[in-house]
C-alpha cells in the first residue's frame, strides 16, 4: 500500500531541489527505517515527491548508534543492489550524521575518513538540550582536516533561541546550515518554526533536507506551508541541493 498519499496541488515541487541530502532510509541501523521493505516504501515516497537523488545519513552517535563506516557502507550496498533488482530508478548516495561527541573526537584524532557528501561536506549535530563544552573544538578540527561541517537542523537548538549571536558565530566561522524541511510545517513546534523562518529571512541556510525517519512524515512534507520558504531560498540562489 502506498503510504505517502496524493500530492498536494499547493505543495512544493521537490524536483526543484533534486537532491535530498538528509534522510534515515538505511534499514535497521538507527531510529529510521527498521527494515528493507520500509526503506523501499520511503524511497518510493521521496521519488513520488520529485527527488532524483537521495543521500542517506544514518546517525553515528557513541551511546545510541555507534555505527562504523564499514557497516554503513555494507548496508548501503545491500540497499543499492536491492533497488537495482527492483527496477527503482533513483541515484543513491551515502554519508552520515555525526554527533559531536568523544567518538567523533577519536575518529578525527585517528584520522579515520568520515563519510562525506558533495566534495567534502560532513553533516553534524549536537545536543538539543544544552550547549556542549567542546563542540567548537571538534568543528574547528574538522576544518583543519579539510572537511566542511554542515550543521544539521540549527533551528531545532531552541535553547539558543534568544541568543542569536550563537548562530551568527557559527556562520562567521564558515559552517553551513541545513534546514529540516518539516520545520516549516511546524512539525517540531512553534519556536522551531519561528527560528527556521528567521534563518530564511537572514539567508543563513545553505542546504535543505527532509530528515525523513518514517512513512508518517510524508503528509508533512506535502504541506502547503513549506512551499513559500523553500521557494524563497531557491529564488535567492542559496540552496546547494541541485549541485549535490
Amino acid at each position: 500500500m502506498k503510504l505517502w498519499g496524493k500530492k498536494d496541488s499547493d505543495g512544493f515541487d521537490y524536483g526543484l531541489l533534486k537532491t535530498d541530502m538528509h534522510s534515515h532510509i538505511l534499514p535497521g541501523i538507527d531510529d529510521g527505517s527498521p527494515d528493507l521493505a520500509t526503506s523501499v516504501e520511503m524511497i518510493n515516497g521521496l521519488i513520488h515527491l520529485g527527488f532524483k537523488k537521495l543521500i542517506t545519513t544514518p546517525h553515528v552517535m557513541q551511546d545510541m548508534y555507534p555505527n562504523k563506516r564499514d557497516d554503513i557502507l555494507k548496508r548501503y550496498e545491500i540497499l543499492k543492489q536491492h533497488l537495482i533488482a527492483e527496477g527503482i530508478d533513483v541515484e543513491l548516495g551515502v554519508a552520515a550524521e555525526y554527533f559531536l561527541d568523544d567518538n567523533l573526537k577519536k575518529l578525527l584524532a585517528d584520522k579515520e575518513p568520515l563519510l562525506t557528501f558533495g566534495d567534502n561536506l560532513v553533516l553534524v549535530e549536537f545536543s538539543m538540550a544544552s550547549e556542549q563544552y567542546n563542540f567548537k573544538e571538534l568543528l574547528f578540527e574538522m576544518q583543519m582536516q579539510s572537511y566542511q561541517p554542515v550543521i544539521a537542523h540549527p533551528e531545532r537548538y531552541i535553547y539558543q533561541e534568544k541568543n542569536k549571536e550563537f548562530f551568527e558565530e557559527l556562520k562567521s566561522a564558515g559552517y553551513l546550515f541545513q534546514l529540516n524541511i518539516m520545520s516549516l510545517a511546524g512539525v517540531y513546534g512553534k519556536t522551531v518554526n519561528e527560528l527556521a523562518r528567521y534563518f530564511i529571512k537572514h539567508e543563513y541556510y545553505d542546504i535543505a533536507g527532509t530528515d525523513l525517519h518514517n512513512t508518517h512524515h510524508f503528509s508533512h512534507l506535502q504541506s502547503s506551508s513549506i512551499a513559500h520558504g523553500l521557494k524563497e531560498l531557491l529564488d535567492a540562489g542559496k540552496l546547494l541541493n541541485p549541485e549535490l
